[in-house]
């Protein structure tokens, strides 16, 4: 089972991916450096290395579905999104 702590929600706009918030500083409404195809990739099994434009945080991305991006550690902090 896909621990929950580890995903963080994410949407598509077009060619774009944003976060609605960092996991690590909390900016609002966050560009990442993904496109669409790095999104199959990681579908896939190809592991990438993703750095949060905001606050330079790095996370290892190991999957994604339709919804959620998964980490290969928490990103969540139970009682603190």
């Amino acid at each position: 089972m896909i621990p929950f702590e580890n995903t963080w929600p994410y949407e598509r706009i077009g060619q774009d991916v944003y976060v609605q918030s960092c996991p690590f500083c909390h900016a609002a409404n966050v560009l990442l450096p993904l496109k669409p195809k790095d999104l199959s990739e990681l579908r896939e099994g190809v592991k990438k290395l993703l750095v949060f434009p905001c606050c330079r945080n790095k996370e290892t991305l190991v999957d994604a579905d339709q919804d959620y991006l998964l980490a290969g550690r928490p990103l969540r902090r139970y009682g603190k999104e």
